[in-house]
This record gives structure tokens, C-alpha cells and sequence, in this order.
């Protein structure tokens, strides 16, 4: 899984993308060395993951990952006064 932790800044140069329309959708196109880079294939699923400073994180599409992510949904549900308390 490619993991890049928010707080880490990438090792190289900022790469500007264009929200293009693609049929009727819209989407990125994402260059062929961002591509290798970062060892995605077309086709395959991502996750897009909101940061605390604003930023994005893409990882790839795990089914283990997704799973441990619902209990996790489900547990802030539930214990959102606690978490809350715990937060300040």
C-alpha cells in the first residue's frame, strides 16, 4: 500500500494537474511517471482520504483496508462523546 504520511514532504517537484471533463464525467489525467512513480495501474481503485491541513492523500485500493475502515466508522459513532472528551 503507498502510505505517505501528510506531514512528510514529497521528494519531488509539485506536479499542477487539470480537472478535465471525460465523457460525463470529470476527472484527472494523471501522467505516465506520476503513474510509475507511484506504482498505480490503469483501471485500478484508489481512496481519497481528507488531511487536517486541507491536503489529499491517494492510496491504493485495499479490501482489508476498506473493512478495518468501517469498524473504525462505526466505532467513532459510537463513542464520539468519549473521543470528543478526549480531545480537549
Amino acid at each position: 500500500m503507498l502510505y505517505v504520511p501528510y506531514n512528510i514532504v514529497p521528494a519531488g517537484p509539485a506536479m499542477k494537474l487539470e480537472v478535465k471533463k471525460i465523457g460525463n464525467s470529470t476527472g484527472l489525467i494523471l501522467p505516465k511517471e506520476l503513474l510509475s512513480e507511484l506504482d498505480i495501474k490503469q483501471g485500478q481503485w484508489l481512496y481519497v482520504t481528507s488531511l487536517p491541513d486541507g491536503g489529499v492523500r491517494l492510496t491504493p485500493y485495499d479490501p482489508d483496508f476498506e473493512k478495518v475502515m468501517s469498524v473504525v466508522d462505526d466505532l467513532m459513532v459510537e463513542y464520539r462523546d468519549t473521543l470528543k472528551a478526549l480531545a480537549k
